[in-house]
């Protein structure tokens, strides 16, 4: 069996959780060499990947310096064949440029947009896979969503819709005032994606919309949620589908009143503040972390098929930790870890800027989800809120 080399950046939650994945879901045999600016944190999660799963292959921890490099982070660089980006979105640009120097793959899961778009420049003509926002948004609703409206253009014989709706939320499985929330992932990405503008599609054309705003609730499933604008869940897709959709949107889902407080809080940032950073310390002194979680998912097309019927087609998902191994996985890692870089496939299918086909893991999405639907919308469906 053919041996797969991985060089895991950031040993976090994620990283761990991705390692662990690997070993056991990958298909294939795999060595891994996991890295942290925290050697501690690199041992720990080395150790918790080797003992989660019984499946062969080294899983070596290594200091990944905070800045520079380091004989460590040389070795293992030169062992690898792909480099996996499990740190802050910050520093995706210079992981990329690492995995250039050394002829590596590479793929991240972040939602920062400049620095994706930075990588994207950085990648301009390699010859190695460059697989970006390969998490849970962006990356899976990307993928279902743009699955969807592929599938309503053929079913509807029509090339065109009015709308593309994409709604995430990792969530706590209760929630208590006055934030009505918990961490369940990084709280660097969570202040961000509050304060940085949001890319949609209005009237056909990509333009971006304050984050936080265009705030509406909606029922999944029968629980009731928040849901507002929000930054990098939507990917490339403005860019692929403007002027073939009249409206698309990505939104965060939050349970009702976790906005509220968030916004309270932006109003009392001093004048000349870095917003997102005045956020993410105060939520991070009042907000716990929370190991329970489940994810909220929700991808929607709606538009006149060819007979000028109006329909919509929907999917939606609520996922809760799962064993894997020897360790129970948060629904957010399950999702996140979707990545199927490692097959020989890797390098193909991509966009001209190098991310994923938005399509390409529609199929094999194996996770427990209700089917997709396709029905024909009476003139009361879109009173306020809506139930899926």
């Amino acid at each position: 069996m053919n041996r797969k080399r991985v060089l895991i950046a950031g040993a976090g939650g994620m990283g761990s959780a991705v390692g662990l994945l690997l070993r056991e879901l990958g298909g294939f045999e795999v060595d891994l060499f996991v890295g942290d600016s925290d050697g501690h944190r690199a041992a720990a999660a080395a150790a918790w990947i080797r003992e989660g799963s019984a499946h062969p292959g080294e899983v070596r921890a290594f200091h990944l310096p905070a800045a520079s490099t380091s004989p460590d982070l040389e070795q293992a660089l030169e062992a690898s064949d792909l480099l996996l980006d499990c740190l802050p979105g910050r520093e995706a640009p210079r992981m990329a440029r690492l995995a250039l120097r050394h002829r590596l793959h590479y793929a991240n899961l972040t939602e920062h947009v400049r620095e994706t778009d930075e990588v994207i420049e950085l990648a301009a003509g390699s010859e190695q896979g460059f697989v970006l926002q390969t998490g849970l948004a962006p990356g899976f609703i990307n993928v279902l969503a743009n699955g969807l409206f592929q599938r309503f253009c053929r079913e509807h014989r029509v090339t065109t819709a009015e709308e593309v709706r994409m709604r995430v939320g990792a969530l706590t499985t209760t929630a208590r005032p006055p934030h009505y929330y918990g961490f369940t992932w990084s709280s660097i990405g969570v202040a961000t994606e509050y304060v940085e503008p949001a890319t949609v599609i209005r009237e056909g054309t990509r333009t971006t919309r304050p984050s936080l705003s265009d705030r509406e609730t909606i029922l999944i499933q029968g629980v009731l949620y928040e849901e507002a604008l929000t930054s990098g869940g939507a990917a490339d897709l403005p860019q692929v589908l403007a002027g073939r959709v009249n409206r698309l949107d990505y939104k965060t889902l939050r349970y009702p009143g976790h906005y509220a407080w968030v916004q309270s809080i932006l109003d009392e940032a001093p004048p000349g503040v870095d917003r997102a950073d005045y956020l993410l310390r105060r939520m991070e002194q009042e907000v716990p972390s929370v190991d329970d979680d489940l994810v909220t998912t929700y991808a929607a097309v709606e538009g006149r098929a060819a007979d000028g019927t109006l329909r919509r087609l929907e999917d939606a998902r609520v996922i809760h930790p799962r064993r894997i191994g020897a360790r129970t996985l948060k629904g957010l890692h399950l999702l996140d870890s979707r990545l199927d870089v490692m097959s020989d496939r890797i390098g193909h299918r991509l966009h001209g800027d190098r991310r994923v086909a938005a399509d390409r893991h529609l199929a094999d999405v194996d996770l427990p989800a209700r089917a997709a639907m396709n029905i024909a919308i009476g003139p009361d469906a879109h009173a306020q809120p809506r139930r899926i």
